[in-house]
This record gives structure tokens, sequence and C-alpha cells, in this order.
């Protein structure tokens, strides 16, 4: 026959137990929550409408967003830019967008003197308006970002915006 010391001891495990795993479950979370978060795609971020940029001329945008660093939260800030280029009617793609990072060594991409394409202003790289290099500085042309158009009768300008390892041949994301 069970005593009342060892029900006792029986409920005191219970407890203690209980208490243990209510608490471990928050902190189990917390350790692996920037490990869920690693694989995690990046959201669409509205840029402008269609109907403000004309066909060929280039325009550039700034990037502002909520930085994560493993638990700690960043203001909006700006994280980076991009270049969106409206095609001409016809043309399979509406809008072309690029990252303004340097596939060479990072730096910022500006428009070229004669409007007619980019440049990097720190290594002399050369790139059309379609993104492809015009001259040996650069090991790839300009990183192309995906482009998301609504369904709206002047339609928003989305882009996925991402950042590219330098110096590679190939285009590798950074995320």
């Amino acid at each position: 026959m069970p005593t009342r010391r060892g029900f006792y001891r029986f409920l005191s495990m219970l407890g203690g137990n209980t208490v243990a795993i209510a608490m471990a479950v928050p902190g189990v979370r917390f350790l692996l929550d920037p490990l869920t978060k690693k694989g995690q795609e990046r959201n669409l971020l509205s840029l402008a409408r269609l109907s403000q940029l004309q066909p060929g001329k280039p325009q550039a945008f700034s990037i502002i967003e909520e930085k994560q660093d493993a638990w700690v939260k960043y203001p909006k800030e700006p994280v980076g830019s991009v270049w969106l280029v409206r095609q001409p009617d016809g043309a399979k793609e509406k809008v072309l967008a690029f990252s303004a990072e340097c596939p060479h060594l990072s730096c910022s991409v500006t428009l070229s003197n004669d409007r007619q394409g980019f440049q990097c202003p720190c290594h002399g790289a050369m790139f059309g308006l379609d993104g492809a290099k015009k001259n040996a500085v650069s090991p790839r042309g300009m990183d192309g970002l995906e482009v998301d158009l609504s369904d709206d009768p002047d339609p928003v300008i989305s882009v996925r915006f991402a950042r590219f390892q330098p110096q590679s041949a190939e285009k590798k994301s950074l995320a």
C-alpha cells in the first residue's frame, strides 16, 4: 500500500518536471529561432508603378528594410538599391531589375555618362541596359532580380531584393 510520503514525493516530482518542461520549450524555441529563419525567402518590395518609368531610361530605387541579426531586430534603414529599366512595348519582360552592386567588387553601379548603360566608377566595369557586361573587368553581367507586376491597369512593380557574391563568374546569393 502506497504511503502518504510516497504520494507527496510523486506529486513533487510531477510538479517539478512539469515546470521544467514548461520552461524548456520556449527556451529551445528561442535558441533555434535564427536557424528556422535562415532559408526563408525575402518578400517582394513594391517600388513604383509602371507609368513612373519611361522605356529605355533606367531609374534607381533605394531598398529600405528592417534587418534582423540573430535575435536583434534593427529599425528600417537603407540596405541597398536597384535599377529598374522599362522595356519597349512588345518585349518579353516589361521591366528588368538589377542590383546596383557591381559583381566585380560590390561598388555602386551608376548610369553611364551617355545614359545608354551602366558603369562602375571604382574599376571601370561597363554594362548595357540589359545588364550584360561590355568589358572584361567584371566576372559577370549585372545581377538581375525577380520582378513581379500587379494586375492593375497601371501595374505596381515589385522586386525581390537580394545580394550576390562578388568576384565570382556565377551568380551566388549571399542570403
